[in-house]
């Protein structure tokens, strides 16, 4: 369903490792809005639901509400090294536009809800 890279994953198991909260997991979804109709949402969580589902990636907890699961099949998430820093880069297979910024797609079968003009 969802491939993280090692490096992703390493730096993702970094950045918990510096929370002070236990029990924390990366979270990943996608909501309406954005340049191109659904935005990314990837951030810590402390709190599962019952129509989440988790998945492991070598002692990664990741939980993906169900909602977000159809727009995130195939998805890939690496973290590449570069002069200027570094950074998470997503590729995924269900966008058939992305913005400029990259957060941002919308899928063959679904636009989603744009944002107004300057948001993205």
């Amino acid at each position: 369903m969802i491939n993280i890279s090692e490096n992703a994953n390493e730096k993702i198991k970094e950045m918990l490792d510096a929370e002070d909260t236990p029990n924390l997991f990366l979270r990943i979804g996608v909501k309406e809005g954005g340049c191109s109709g659904f935005s990314y949402g990837m951030g810590f969580d402390d709190e599962q639901h019952d129509t989440d589902q988790a998945l492991e990636f070598d002692g990664l907890k990741v939980v993906v509400d169900t909602d977000s699961i159809k727009y995130l099949n195939g998805l890939e998430i690496d973290f590449k090294e570069s002069a200027m820093g570094g950074g998470f880069t997503i590729n995924n297979p269900n966008a058939s536009a992305t913005c400029g910024c990259g957060s941002s797609f919308r899928t063959a079968a679904d636009a989603g809800k744009p944002a107004e003009a300057g948001e993205c």
